[in-house]
């Protein structure tokens, strides 16, 4: 009962919004930069060709036949030699999409200042994401589409972008920098299919999510007692996709979150929310640009999978429910996934005020994996989740660093 109150709760407060905002708010866009209600509509290619670098789009077919789309800037535009660049490959966070590398300009954005270094920088995009909603039988209207977790996105989605980039370059081996999500799906990978620890020189995990017994964000917690019931609600409704690519973000990049809106502050507090308190280091003139394209769609048993961990306390497998986990599984209970098998060198990137990547969460893994070369506190208190891709101040207190550490790999 109380899980249905708070689901009506939030349709009449988004209702309320979405009426307000049609029916009541005019604003006068001359004094907002065009730049910006621009930005906050385009798409990862045509961003990245907007501000003068080169962008490539790559389709690659998974071993289950999704089709992923992936986003390459091969070399930068003041530094523009393309011979023998070293190879990173890039890989987002839940709900997000190949663009939060880019969203905040040359000076900031990660993907711009890999490639000024002289890096070829390839983006992937996970299953079910605004980039990746094809299969070559299924389509994202059926409910089959949307059974995947990101245990799928890191037992084939990876393997199958990284095998494409090392076909395509003619590299050996590649770097690996993962956000949130895109650090699972890596322990996935590299634990699940050990092979593939030899395809990576060096693992950068901005956020690491492994373990989040001690998560913090009020939002995960208040969902995650009803996990095991949630996805049969959903199914009910119809709902195997949770927050695509659509209407929030097209009210979000025109009207809602705009520095001239009285709706700013829900935009605002809508990220504190989930990830963690940092005014300081949000641009709030580029809010419609993060929220334009932020949330880019995830299927329901992603966030279940995040749940069921948490009620756990375990690093394991979808529990699919007694009788399917016999069957799938050979045990009642999901396995843990071996964080033993995992040989590549990793570094750890984490910060105290990150409410869904938590220093407790981010200890235990480091206490058991066993090629963690370096755990680094960001330093700044205040530092939170999607600081490690929006922050003003990102390059200075953690992009530089891990570059420099990246030059030791090369």
């Amino acid at each position: 009962m109380l899980f249905k109150l708070c689901i009506i709760k939030f349709i009449i407060i988004f209702h309320v919004i979405y009426v307000h905002t049609e029916n009541t708010i005019d604003y006068d866009l001359r004094d907002t930069d065009p730049s910006i209600i621009e930005d906050a509509t385009l798409d990862t290619f045509t961003l990245i060709k907007k501000y003068g670098f080169p962008c490539e789009i790559h389709r690659v077919y998974t071993e289950d036949k999704y089709i992923l789309e992936v986003h390459r800037v091969p070399y930068g535009k003041r530094n523009s030699t393309r011979q023998n660049r070293p190879v990173v490959f890039l890989q987002h966070g839940l709900l997000s999409s190949s663009a939060e590398f880019v969203l905040m300009r040359p000076d900031k954005g990660l993907a711009y200042l890999l490639a000024e270094a002289g890096y070829d920088v390839w983006m992937g995009n996970a299953r079910g994401n605004t980039y990746s909603r094809h299969h070559a039988f299924l389509k994202p209207t059926s409910s089959e589409f949307w059974k995947f977790s990101w245990h799928e996105i890191g037992h084939y989605d990876v393997p199958a972008m990284i095998d494409y980039v090392i076909k395509e370059t003619g590299v050996q081996k590649i770097q690996y920098i993962g956000f949130s999500q895109g650090t699972t799906a890596f322990w996935v990978m590299t634990s699940t299919r050990p092979e593939y620890n030899d395809k990576i020189l060096a693992m950068h995990a901005m956020a690491p999510i492994a373990y989040v017994g001690n998560i913090r964000s009020p939002v995960i917690r208040a969902v995650a007692p009803f996990t095991n019931s949630l996805e049969r609600i959903l199914k009910l409704i119809g709902a195997n996709e949770i927050l695509p690519n659509g209407m929030i973000n097209k009210l979000a990049g025109e009207k809602l979150c705009l520095e001239e809106a009285l709706t700013q502050v829900l935009c605002k507090n809508l990220l504190f929310l989930f990830c963690g308190f940092n005014a300081e280091q949000l641009n709030t003139t580029m809010l419609p640009v993060v929220l334009g394209h932020t949330p880019a769609g995830a299927s329901t048993r992603q966030f279940i999978h995040f749940g069921q961990m948490y009620k756990s306390k375990k690093f394991a497998f979808f529990d699919q429910g007694w009788f399917r986990n016999k069957w799938n599984y050979g045990t009642f209970k999901p396995p843990s996934y071996n964080i033993s098998a995992i040989r590549t060198p990793i570094f750890l990137h984490y910060a105290d005020n990150d409410w869904l990547s938590t220093p407790k969460d981010v200890d235990k893994f480091f206490k058991e994996a066993k090629t963690v070369v370096g755990k680094y506190r960001v330093p700044l208190d205040k530092f939170n989740h999607l600081d490690f891709v929006f922050a003003n101040d990102a390059k200075k207190l953690i992009y530089d660093r891990i570059i420099r550490i990246m030059s030791q790999f090369i």
